[in-house]
């Protein structure tokens, strides 16, 4: 019973995160069109927003660790699932994303992602991508802010381990920016499928951050130690222990 009731309340929890997408994203448009803060303020209110009725709906709390960066760098986030979405950009000032070309199309969705400086990478063309990017950021063409990307690609389920991809390493020396880690357990309370939200407290925490000037490889084995390493340690807070 008790498993039913917790259902229904995530059913009536996740079809009001989607409302509040559409009709703050509906409302805000034309501001957002003529302005980027139009832009940026309608998706900031839709991340609170959703962060702060899920206590209340579905006993699901939200907690923020660490320094988010306000300075000009690459956030290489673990990714679990939508709700580190919504945490991660709430906590910095002027977030964009390198995100998927096809999301560009996407009512609302991709026009805001454009308005707020998100890139649009190819899926194949990755490398193709970075490159222009860096040269967008360099001619200072490109958003100035902190640049979101997923180091594993995509969603992953905690305790599932996945490789750590080139792109941030890439991004990270040519850019020649600090990358702050972030780690997280958001999925084992918003699993990256499915309706069930589970009780608890999901945490965010930004991460001591890697100064420019390592070597592709090393940066990239120390990125991945200092996520898992924070990563796990936060499952183990909330009761979650990874086979081995």
């Amino acid at each position: 019973m008790a498993y039913a009731l917790q259902w229904v309340r995530s059913l009536i929890y996740i079809v009001t995160v989607y409302a509040s997408i559409a009709v703050v994203g509906i409302v805000l448009f034309p501001w957002a069109l003529v302005s980027q803060r139009g832009a940026r303020v309608a998706c900031m209110s839709v991340c609170r927003f959703v962060q702060w009725i899920a206590p209340f709906m579905i006993g699901l709390r939200m907690e923020i660790r660490g320094t988010p960066p306000d300075y000009e760098c690459v956030v290489a986030s673990k990714h679990q699932s939508f709700l580190d979405v919504f945490m991660v950009f709430s906590a910095i000032p002027a977030g964009k994303f390198i995100m998927k070309r096809i999301l560009i199309y996407s009512p609302i969705v991709g026009q805001y992602g454009l308005r707020i400086g998100c890139i649009p990478v190819d899926r194949g063309k990755r490398a193709a991508a970075i490159k222009q990017m860096v040269e967008a950021v360099r001619k200072g063409k490109a958003t100035r802010g902190q640049l979101i990307i997923y180091p594993q690609g995509t969603r992953i389920a905690p305790g599932v381990k996945a490789p750590y991809k080139i792109g941030t390493a890439v991004l990270y020396e040519q850019l020649g920016q600090p990358c702050v880690p972030v780690a997280a357990n958001v999925g084992l309370f918003w699993p990256k499928r499915g309706i069930y939200r589970k009780q608890g407290t999901a945490v965010v925490e930004f991460l001591e951050p890697i100064q420019p000037g390592m070597a592709r490889d090393e940066f990239l084995k120390l990125l991945e130690t200092r996520i898992e390493t924070a990563s796990n340690r936060l499952n183990e807070e909330a009761g979650f222990h990874a086979p081995h």
